[in-house]
């Protein structure tokens, strides 16, 4: 794994951090799916603003042309620093970490760090950068992945995904499942948001590879992911990806609720 260091960015982040005008309010029919990953954490003080952040792009859609798919990965490097944040793995510093690497990023990794299909990276809550990068990424062309209604047994997720892009050659790419809380909040008592009261979204719970795009040429692949058990999975959504090996561009994304 990568070294990291923390980084507040305090300077960068003061200020208004999503002006009124930023986005356009426009809806189509048709969207491409663009994956919006934030690496946040409950003990960084410029976390909110990007969490705020993601919660518009989640909410409101406002890119002309683009379904964005959220996940909100919590890493664990600040978990010494004054309050565990819950909802953070070591697995997805880990999943920085390899963003890092392959970008080439000189600062290491850092929170809060936004990555558009696997391709972009930038401060956390920098929304017009965040506008630029889903329009661009949402002119790109997809692999279509669809997923049959998820079907849950107690905790077990299970459904099916197929793929309905006709294409000859497909590229070296894994395919991901997460389980994700649409919404969550804590109580903070300590560390750096100590007595604050943080909203997030797309609280990535469960993340695992679950196959390849190969794989999808021959038909369908079923999955099941195991949901917390300190999570609701009726309230929760799946977010399925196709990412090109070595973590780098994100080829397709679909995502559902696990009970419609």
């Amino acid at each position: 794994m990568m070294p990291f260091r923390l980084v507040t960015l305090a300077t960068i982040l003061s200020g208004p951090f999503f002006p009124a005008s930023c986005f356009a309010q426009t809806v189509q029919s048709s969207r491409t799916p663009v994956l919006v990953e934030l690496f946040t954490s409950e003990g960084c003080s410029s976390c909110p603003p990007a969490d705020a952040l993601l919660a518009k792009l989640d909410h409101d859609q406002p890119i002309a042309g683009a379904e964005i798919i959220v996940l909100g990965e919590h890493v664990d490097y600040w978990d010494n620093q004054g309050w565990h944040d819950r909802f953070s793995s070591h697995q997805y510093t880990d999943r920085q970490s390899q963003y890092s690497f392959h970008m080439h990023l000189d600062n290491g990794v850092y929170t809060p760090q936004m990555i558009v299909d696997g391709t972009d990276q930038f401060v956390g809550n920098d929304s017009s950068h965040a506008q630029r990068a889903i329009q661009h990424a949402a002119q790109s062309p997809k692999f279509n992945l669809t997923l049959s209604q998820p079907i849950l047994d107690g905790r077990k997720v299970t459904t099916s995904i197929s793929m309905t892009t006709s294409a000859t050659t497909r590229p070296q790419a894994d395919l991901y499942a997460a389980l994700v809380d649409p919404t969550d909040s804590t109580d903070v008592r300590g560390g750096e948001n100590g007595g604050h009261k943080l909203q997030h979204v797309g609280v990535v719970r469960t993340l695992q590879r679950v196959g390849s795009l190969k794989e999808l040429s021959s038909g369908t692949l079923t999955l099941s992911l195991k949901a917390p058990a300190d999570s609701n999975p009726a309230a929760m959504r799946i977010v399925v990806f196709a990412q090109q090996s070595g973590q780098g561009a994100v080829l397709g994304a679909v995502a559902a609720k696990v009970a419609p």
